[in-house]
């Protein structure tokens, strides 16, 4: 029989996950890769021997790479060496205060005592609750959901209770805590679904929960070297990558996907993975009179992601004092969140992000140096925001801000810089609206109401990543490459057994 042939569209992580996937399952895959490298929001920036993560940097709840790894009989801690951190991160907050928060939650209830006394024991009885929240919410988070039916499983019937949708997950954080600082250390997690946690369905209380419980990890080179190895394992089991090829059109039979085609050759395949931005590339390749549910009129209706701003600074000296991950938080943070999401304006007192990965891998400078990763969350493309305007005097202003850390003389230091606005993830990485975590998480737009793994509108195209279901955040996405694989083979009659068995030795 020969063998069933299979057309990637993108080398972010869940397509690489899914290529490693279909690939052991004796599949004929190739992987067409619009930039020049893998990795996608996921990838390296390297600049005058300076390395940087473009996006994700927190590598978060290891099990569901551990276990596809281990489906096509690879170790990934041997792989790709990782380090748990401890401190997980420093959060300082604009109205005083700091908390270096740890995965020993001794040392959390003696800096909570500091906070608020009333709250000391509060953390023990949220990790309690939110162990048994993730028991009864995995099976929904692991599985498809292809239609209002799959809401009757017994497996959501389980979970039911857990939800509370009319709460949000800052609500649901003041359950535990009285101190409003201890609610946003708990619930800022939010962030990785780019919402603010007083929008942000209670569902994902587990977020943070998952960081105490499981580690906040640096893999060894950065989460592009997760994404990296991943490439090199694909092509080790026979699969091809196509650099610099971006989708430029479909050819469909009926409602059925047959061919892809780019500048420089056409696909065909019995099967497509999309693992590009979801909205971007649909309204790019499908024509509209394709699409009722997700068609141009209905995206522009749905709710997005805020985006970013980034800034990756290369820096003489090292900043010793500060750790790997260092979240600010600014002093009207509810009033910044509005900005962000309501109004769509620059904040003047923006929160932001810092990494400074070096105290922990030498490798990404040169000796005696630093690289510093700068991400302050803005509103998504927007008319009230020009970013050919406000690039620059962004810059200046997120530079004095972070003088709130400690990092008084950042300017004297900057060796090399480069700078990614929403503006950039739109046009350059083509990401719908600049959105960098996709369509949002509101309840109207999770489980069947998302994009489906298998998609719904036209044959032959399956979906991975954050923008399907189960959502945005690394260990989600490989989630999907899971969900999607499944799918896809047993649509083939292609034995898939191998994934199964990994995740039910786990």
């Amino acid at each position: 029989m020969s063998k069933k042939k299979i057309v990637i569209v993108g080398a972010g992580p869940g397509g690489l996950a899914t290529a490693m996937q279909l690939a052991h399952a004796g599949c004929d895959v190739t992987v067409l890769e619009r930039k020049s490298q893998v990795g996608g929001r996921t990838s390296a920036i390297q600049k005058d021997g300076f390395r940087f993560d473009c996006g994700p940097t927190f590598f978060l709840y290891p099990r569901v790479l551990t276990e596809i790894f281990k489906s096509v009989g690879r170790d990934l801690m041997a792989e790709v060496p990782m380090k748990r951190l401890d401190p997980q991160y420093r959060l300082t907050f604009g109205g005083g205060g700091q908390l270096d928060c740890s995965p020993d939650l001794e040392k959390m209830d003696r800096q909570i005592a500091q906070f608020s006394p009333d709250d000391v024991g509060a953390l023990k009885r949220y990790m309690d609750d939110n162990r048994v929240k993730l028991e009864r919410f995995r099976p929904i988070l692991e599985s498809p959901f292809s239609s209002v039916f799959d809401l009757m499983r017994p497996s959501m019937l389980a979970a039911a209770k857990h939800l509370h949708p009319q709460r949000s997950l800052g609500k649901e954080l003041q359950r535990y805590f009285s101190d409003p600082r201890l609610v946003i250390a708990f619930a800022f997690q939010s962030k990785y679904l780019g919402m603010s946690p007083f929008q942000c369905p209670s569902l994902f209380s587990i977020l943070s929960f998952l960081e105490y419980e499981y580690g906040v990890w640096h893999p060894i080179g950065g989460c592009s070297r997760v994404s990296e190895r991943m490439a090199e394992i694909a092509s080790e089991m026979g699969v091809k990558f196509r650099f610099d090829e971006p989708v430029l059109s479909a050819k469909l039979q009926g409602r059925k996907l047959k061919t892809l085609v780019t500048a420089k050759a056409q696909y065909s395949a019995d099967a497509f993975v999309v693992n590009a931005d979801f909205a971007d590339w649909i309204t790019k390749t499908i024509p509209n009179s394709k699409r009722r549910r997700w068609s141009d009129e209905s995206l522009k209706k749905k709710r997005f992601s805020c985006s970013t701003y980034m800034l990756y600074l290369g820096i003489e000296g090292r900043y010793d004092d500060l750790p790997h991950h260092n979240i600010h938080l600014s002093e009207d943070y509810e009033n910044n969140l509005v900005e962000i999401e309501q109004t769509h304006v620059l904040s003047k007192d923006p929160s932001f992000y810092v990494q400074n990965a070096s105290v922990t891998d030498d490798s990404l400078a040169p000796q005696g140096q630093s690289s510093l990763y700068v991400l302050v969350p803005v509103t998504h493309q927007h008319a009230n925001v020009d970013w050919s305007q406000e690039s620059d005097s962004f810059r200046e202003l997120t530079l004095d801000r972070l003088s709130a850390i400690g990092l008084h003389d950042i300017r004297d230091r900057i060796l090399t810089e480069h700078r990614i606005t929403p503006d950039n993830w739109e046009h350059d990485y083509g990401v719908y609206r600049g959105a960098t975590f996709n369509l949002a998480h509101n309840l109207g737009q999770m489980l069947h109401r998302r994009p489906r793994n298998r998609f719904e509108e036209v044959d032959a195209i399956y979906l991975v990543g954050g923008g399907t279901h189960p959502g945005s955040g690394l260990p989600v996405i490989y989630e999907s490459s899971r969900i999607s694989s499944r799918l896809l083979l047993d649509d083939l009659k292609v034995d898939r057994g191998f994934i199964d068995k990994a995740a039910s030795v786990s």
